[in-house]
């Protein structure tokens, strides 16, 4: 308790008996608790003191603080308390003689700097100014909506392509690991090797010809080598030298690729003929679409290959994705390729036209809305004609949309792409709350989105619906 003694004499009957505080610690800590500022009613029940004793002088002032620990009152109404000093926040529990000197030297009580206005928009680009033009806030969040699809395209792609070995060198050792091949293409066998270096390890495939096989052109040879880095092109990563696998079941040196197949489009084929229609029209459209980039790398190199066949294009798992989702496709023949003639943008679409119709030809009559589209791009591509560049965006505007409907009844495509592009970020961000990984799919569809313009749009549909 308290070591102050309270004054022998009561007051007397008209003097106020809370004009002074009362005190009261705990635990060695002193607080203080100021009563209602209102005036206190007379005791008329006490009866007066003939002699009254004069008051004790009054305490000194001080400022003590309340240590958090102990339970707090909770604040009056407003309506029912009246204006006065504002308190002090509280504090941590101090001893008083260093409340007293903390006082002494702080200032009068500022309360919390609240962040200026420009900072809750300075990702956005906004002004008090552009808030009220509704023009600059759309363009602000379509720009912000595009570079962080651009952000989850480019993250997406260094995943599915993460991993690429370098290129081999002399002091590299090698292990096969399978006696016979993993794949057997129309020009190659595949063998499954690992490439050892002090305690890096590399899955790898050495490509061996077939016997009788047409030799590749060292022209083509070349190109294959000295290509960057492309997802739907076959990478080489040097050559195998004879003599370095004595269990080999191969003689001579092979070419080593960074990627190991595991079946060709043409095997694939016969294995998805008992899928559903909706999920077979849609593999079949991704495939397609993976080639179609394929090619559009090659053309805007100046080359063309003389021949697609099923049995030479690779499907591969993509890295970091599921084994439900979508194969990757590599583009793997490289003999008999030549300059692209001038003049010739669609060099490659009679091919990929004669290619489609090979995909759809041995299910039963496949009636859903892809498989419409893919028909008649199969007749397009052999009418028209298209390069692999309007190929592509014509079978992403079918997987991605929009579609036939929009374009008869003539809706603006602007406003199509913004509504398109904030349903793919909301997808993406509930399936990452979920904790489910992007795959190739969406890899793709971003890719889309990202590149898509009004214009672009407008020339897909063309060549699919006109």
């Amino acid at each position: 308790m308290s070591n102050l003694e309270p004054p022998t004499k009561m007051p007397g009957a008209n003097t106020p008996a809370c004009s002074a505080q009362h005190t009261y610690s705990n635990l060695g800590e002193v607080r203080t608790h100021l009563l209602p500022s209102k005036a206190c009613r007379p005791r008329t029940s006490e009866r007066p003191v003939t002699d009254p004793q004069p008051l004790p002088p009054p305490l000194p002032k001080k400022t003590l603080t309340r240590t958090q620990s102990l339970p707090t009152h909770k604040a009056s109404s407003p309506s029912l308390t009246r204006a006065g000093p504002p308190r002090k926040p509280l504090v941590g529990s101090r001893s008083v003689d260093e409340s007293q000197a903390d006082d002494d030297r702080a200032g009068p009580a500022q309360p919390p700097a609240e962040p200026p206005f420009s900072s809750l928009d300075a990702e956005l680009g906004l002004s008090l100014h552009d808030l009220n033009h509704p023009e600059a806030v759309h363009a602000a969040l379509e720009a912000r909506q595009l570079e962080g699809l651009r952000v989850v395209h480019a993250r997406l792609h260094t995943r599915l392509l993460g991993g690429r070995p370098g290129p081999c060198r002399p002091e590299h050792g090698f292990r096969l690991l399978d006696s016979s091949p993993c794949v057997e293409s129309g020009d190659a066998l595949y063998y499954r090797l690992v490439r050892v270096h002090e305690e890096a390890w590399h899955l790898l495939a050495a490509k061996v010809p077939k016997p009788g096989a047409e030799e590749p052109h060292p022209w083509g040879l070349e190109l294959q080598v000295s290509l960057h880095p492309h997802f739907n092109l076959q990478g080489l990563c040097g050559l195998l030298p004879e003599g370095a696998l004595p269990e080999a079941p191969w003689s001579g040196s092979v070419a080593l690729v960074a990627e190991v197949p595991e079946l060709t489009v043409a095997q694939w084929l016969v294995e998805a003929g008992a899928r559903p229609p909706e999920e077979f029209t849609k593999t079949v459209a991704l495939l397609l679409l993976q080639l179609s980039a394929a090619l559009e790398r090659l053309e805007a190199l100046g080359v063309a290959l003389a021949e697609l066949r099923l049995e030479n294009l690779l499907l591969v798992a993509p890295r970091g994705c599921t084994a439900t989702g979508p194969p990757r496709l590599l583009l793997a023949d490289f003999r008999r390729i030549h300059p692209r003639p001038p003049g010739t943008p669609g060099i490659h679409a009679r091919q990929l036209g004669r290619l489609l119709r090979e995909l759809l030809a041995p299910g039963v009559p496949l009636a859903t809305p892809v498989a419409t589209g893919l028909e008649r791009l199969a007749a397009q591509l052999t009418r028209v004609r298209p390069s692999a560049a309007r190929t592509r965006g014509a079978l992403q505007a079918l997987l991605w949309g929009p579609g036939p409907e929009l374009r008869s009844h003539g809706a603006p495509l602007g406003s199509w792409l913004r509504v398109r592009r904030t349903m793919l970020v909301l997808h993406l961000a509930e399936r990452a709350v979920g904790g489910e990984v992007p795959g190739l799919e969406d890899w793709l569809c971003c890719e889309y989105l990202t590149e898509a313009t009004v214009a672009s749009v407008d020339l897909a549909l063309s060549l699919l619906w006109d």
